[in-house]
This record gives structure tokens, C-alpha cells and sequence, in this order.
């Protein structure tokens, strides 16, 4: 998993719930918070993306994007930013290309079965490219505030 001071993985091609493609390159001059999980509209991950629009205006205000990762399709999110109004992007991230790039796809385990899954895990980009912040293990309910409390910090 990619820790502090690492560069992020600029130059993977990402796609949008649109199917629009970009790379976190074109994003670099502000921050960006690059966030994974499991599946679209599950309970844990619906409770943190609502969290993540709830605090919209506050990210933007600090020039801050938001990206939400999972395996899901575009079709999926598309249906999830819908369904849970949704103000920023999600990535389609199929391939789990940029998964494996951060390091948070890989074996899991519950209740005693092993699969190949998404950690639920966070990352603050700075305006050049480098991880200033890394969530491991992250608990849905109150992420998003504790992500913009790092951003406040680290700007101020």
C-alpha cells in the first residue's frame, strides 16, 4: 500500500461514471482525496459516500476533488450517484488497475471465506502528486470529516 511521501500513481488512465477518461495527473494542482470501496450502494459504502456529498462545499472550499474508487462499473455508479445524489466523481475502476497501483486490491477474508477484494482505504494527494495522508481500515460513519480536518491542517 502506497504510504506517505510516495508519489501517486499519475499516468493510470481512470474512468468516470460518464466513461470519460482521465489520469490523476490532470487533476495535480489542487488536492485530491482518492478514496476506495467495496461496492456501490452497500451500506457501509453508502453511508461514507453520503458523507463524502454532505461535505462537498467544505472540500471545494479548500480545493480539494473528490474521487470515490471501486470495481463497480460506470453503468453502477451512475445508478449510485442517482439513486444517492452524489456531487463528485466515481471511477470505474474494473481492471482494479489503480487499485493495484495503490496497493488496496488484494486477498481478504470474512467469516471464513478468502476473495480477491478492495480495502476500505483513503489517500490525500497534495497539488504536485505526493501522499501526504494514508486511512487504512477506514470506518464509514464520520471519514469524511475526519479527511477534511487533515486537509484544514495541512493547508492552513
Amino acid at each position: 500500500m502506497l504510504q506517505v511521501n510516495d508519489n501517486a500513481p499519475l499516468d493510470v488512465v481512470l474512468m468516470d461514471e460518464n466513461g470519460d477518461k482521465f489520469t490523476l495527473c490532470d487533476l495535480l494542482g489542487g488536492w485530491v482525496v482518492v478514496y476506495f470501496y467495496p461496492k456501490d450502494d452497500t451500506p457501509g459504502c453508502t453511508i461514507e459516500a453520503e458523507g463524502f456529498r454532505d461535505m462537498q462545499e467544505a472540500f471545494k472550499k479548500l480545493g480539494a476533488r473528490v474521487l470515490g474508487v471501486s470495481k463497480d462499473n460506470c453503468a453502477s455508479h451512475q445508478k449510485f450517484i442517482d439513486k444517492k445524489k452524489l456531487t463528485y466523481t466515481l471511477v470505474a475502476d474494473e481492471d482494479h488497475s489503480l487499485m493495484e497501483a495503490f496497493g488496496t486490491w488484494g486477498e481478504r477474508s470474512f467469516m471464513g471465506r478468502t476473495y480477491m477484494g478492495t480495502s476500505r482505504s483513503t489517500f490525500l494527494i497534495d497539488p504536485k502528486g505526493k501522499v501526504v495522508h494514508v486511512w487504512e481500515k477506514v470506518k464509514p460513519i464520520d471519514h469524511a470529516k475526519d479527511v477534511l480536518e487533515v486537509i484544514n491542517r495541512v493547508t492552513s
